[in-house]
């Protein structure tokens, strides 16, 4: 008997000796292991805010809603962002009652904005107040003031408007939106569907959102309540200041709101206080991401950079001696990644500065001097000629004309240009399209339709090779082709 109490304890304590082990082990990964350190867990903050009370009684009396009266002539535009006709551009009642002698009426909208400074400027969305014939602003505290415009940006949907002076207004700060993480705390305020001053709170879900408003989409996404009415309140972290300028939702989409990040509004809002409108640098390039099959072909590692697609005659860019083809990778020191990036930069820079822009051109680095100018909304608009034609791989090229310039809406100076793809060939399957201009072929540069023949004379049977083309509206392409026959 004592000899199997005795197995009995030395079981036990091999057991106890085992979790110890183990848990010794589990705590070192914990607390040892870069992945799962929890040491780097702020122990001190609960994950929810116990309470956004204090934050909404700050930050509420600086919010305030608008109220415009436009004349619209048979229905008109309505925001841009929250409503939207079914059918847009293509209504089909459109040219039933047609656009002459239709009834005006007015149209009464509703929206949001804050203040920034006792002298009464209002910041909101552009499209709360374009087109407005009154302004009307509302306080938290009841009080109503007539407002007047001092300048719009539909390009970001920012405006600046501004009521009397009164040292006694409540301000908002402007925050830092650079420093704000997904998945921190964030409130909205302002009036949806009229309701004034309604607080509602959520997390940042995603920064960066490009959502096809405009060439300048950067949006803060978030689960934070914002409906019609929103437009233009602030959004706010959880130390009080402004990290976004509530604009939009996805129609349809439940806990899904975009907003402008503060830092992209700031730079608009001294323009438009300062000289009432917004001026925008411009490098005069058509530019696209670089893509794996662009990498493979320049040899450019990573897909780092962006690709010039197009120099516009006489602008910057072309003064200075970029090409198209080039791939710029740096701007006075910042490493540009994204065609997004090059804008944005690009766009904040002055009238007249002069920058320095790194590019790769055939393998090699180039340095440039641009001094950039005034971005003028006009696009531009090139012609061409020459003749020719030739089907291989389904495909069926043409050198340029006027005439197949004019009816394919082409900007081309000279090239070959694809006329027409036959179904199920290999050019349709590896997604050449007609309009496409041929560029290069293996990294030959291709002018005219013999230089095309030449080129392709020259690939051996069986081989792929790379077809270099330029799609309107798109930028460059890198097309793989094999050559079947010889």
């Amino acid at each position: 008997m004592n000899d199997i109490i005795c197995k009995h304890n030395v079981t036990k304590r091999k057991v106890f000796t085992a979790a110890r082990i183990t848990t010794a082990i589990v705590f070192a990964i914990l607390f040892v292991h870069p992945a799962v350190n929890l040491w780097a867990i702020p122990w001190g903050q609960p994950t929810t805010p116990e309470s956004f009370s204090a934050l909404a009684d700050t930050v509420s009396p600086a919010v305030v809603n608008i109220s415009t009266v436009k004349t619209i002539k048979g229905g008109g535009p309505v925001f841009r962002h929250f409503y939207q006709s079914p059918w847009g551009d293509q209504d089909p009642f459109k040219d039933f009652f047609g656009d002459e002698h239709q009834r005006e009426f007015k149209q009464r909208s509703l929206g949001s904005g804050f203040i920034i400074d006792k002298d009464g400027y209002i910041v909101t969305n552009n499209h709360v107040i374009a087109d407005a014939d009154q302004i009307k602003v509302k306080l938290n505290s009841g009080k109503e003031y007539d407002a007047k415009i001092i300048g719009r940006d539909p390009s970001t949907d920012i405006a600046l408007i501004k009521i009397k002076a009164d040292s006694n207004y409540s301000i908002v700060n402007l925050g830092n939106s650079d420093a704000l993480r997904v998945g921190e705390w964030v409130v909205a305020i302002g009036s949806p569907f009229g309701l004034e001053h309604t607080v509602t709170a959520g997390i940042v879900s995603a920064k960066g959102r490009v959502i096809g408003s405009g060439p300048y989409d950067d949006f803060i996404q978030t689960d934070a309540s914002i409906n019609p009415g929103n437009s233009g309140g602030p959004l706010i972290n959880m130390k009080g200041n402004v990290v976004g300028i509530n604009t939009a939702i996805i129609a349809g989409g439940q806990g899904i709101g975009f907003a402008v990040p503060v830092n992209m509004a700031k730079g608009v809002i001294k323009q438009l206080k300062e000289e009432g409108e917004v001026t925008r640098g411009w490098l005069g390039v058509g530019i696209q991401d670089v893509n794996d099959e662009m990498a493979e072909y320049y040899g450019v590692k990573g897909k780092k950079g962006v690709l010039v697609s197009e120099v516009f005659p006489g602008d910057p860019a072309d003064k200075a001696g970029i090409k198209a083809k080039d791939i710029i990778i740096e701007v006075d020191g910042e490493k540009i990644e994204t065609s997004r990036e090059l804008t944005r930069i690009i766009a904040g820079l002055p009238v007249g500065e002069v920058i320095k822009i790194r590019a790769f051109r055939n393998g090699k680095e180039k340095t440039f001097k641009v001094k950039i100018a005034k971005r003028e909304e006009a696009e531009k608009i090139v012609r061409m000629s020459q003749h020719g034609e030739q089907v291989a791989f389904g495909v069926k090229v043409s050198n340029l004309t006027p005439e197949i310039s004019r009816r394919l809406k082409l900007r081309e100076t000279e090239g070959v240009v694809v006329t027409g793809v036959q179904p199920n060939s290999q050019g349709e399957d590896k997604g050449i399209r007609t309009r496409d201009i041929i560029k290069e072929i293996n990294h030959q540069s291709i002018h005219t339709v013999d230089e095309y023949k030449d080129a392709i004379r020259k690939v051996k049977k069986g081989d792929t090779f790379t077809m270099f083309i330029k799609r309107a509206n798109s930028g460059f392409f890198v097309i793989k082709l094999k050559k079947n026959d010889g």
